[in-house]
């Protein structure tokens, strides 16, 4: 099996990435990562260092244990050798990972029309697509030249929720100005807006626990056929757990 993580070359949140990167590699998955320049990524540093977040560190800050698979991906060829958007040939792979972040870097991600067109080919060949958090607004954003609309539309989603987009820009904007704010339209108001009703979107109560390899339950994920997603770096792991059993039962 061949998967593609699309990421930015910069800014994009490590667990999202390196989590389900590290579930998809240990199960044998062929993964290649693609950038919009080409070239080896480099994930937010807020998110790894926890600089400026003061006593929100350990709630703001990436957990350890992602923060260590971070660090394993960082060493792999796969991670050290991208290829470009312009390069992606939906044909090579089985299915397509859309990570998120929230730092200026990730608006290459997505604002880019080439990873639009290849997501729109991965939704068209009715190949898995998972997107989580930010990672969902690239879909929404992915718009279909046949129908004129979002390749999400008439399919149920989750995605960052309001409160929670609204309550990190509200606890560090003193400090980090619109660091937690990428657009001033949040991720769950434009992804409705991509949808055929409001009640397409599917929303939960605001999460408190991450979830990890032995709490899968912690974590929040929406299915609709081959598509999958989730909300937060918290549902990392349930997400890349059901991005891969999705994977693998569509070979």
């Amino acid at each position: 099996m061949k998967a593609l993580i699309a990421t930015s070359t910069t800014d994009f949140d490590p667990t999202e990435v390196a989590v389900p990167w590290k579930i998809l590699r240990d199960a044998g998955v062929d993964v290649t990562f693609a950038t919009d320049t080409g070239e080896m990524g480099a994930a937010d540093e807020h998110m790894l260092k926890g600089e400026y977040f003061g006593v929100l560190r350990p709630l703001l800050i990436a957990r350890k244990d992602a923060r260590k698979i971070y660090a394993e991906m960082l060493e792999s060829p796969e991670f050290q050798n991208p290829i470009s958007y312009d390069d992606i040939r939906v044909e090579d792979y089985d299915g397509l990972l859309l990570p998120g972040g929230h730092a200026a870097g990730i608006m290459a991600y997505l604002e880019s029309e080439v990873l639009q067109s290849a997501i729109v080919g991965f939704f068209k060949a009715d190949k898995p697509v998972g997107a989580i958090c930010h990672g969902v607004v690239a879909a929404a954003r992915a718009i279909d030249p046949d129908t004129g609309k979002s390749v999400l539309y008439g399919r149920i989603t989750t995605a960052l929720h309001k409160v929670q987009e609204k309550t990190a820009h509200k606890l560090t904007q003193r400090i980090m100005g619109d660091y937690y704010l990428t657009y001033p339209t949040p991720v769950e108001d434009e992804v409705v807006a991509a949808l055929k009703q409001r009640k397409d979107f599917r929303w939960t109560q605001t999460p408190v626990l991450r979830d990890s390899p032995k709490k899968l339950k912690r974590g929040f994920t929406v299915r609709d056929g081959n598509y999958i997603s989730a909300r937060w770096p918290g549902d990392a792991y349930r997400f890349g757990t059901e991005f891969l059993e999705m994977l693998m039962g569509s070979s």
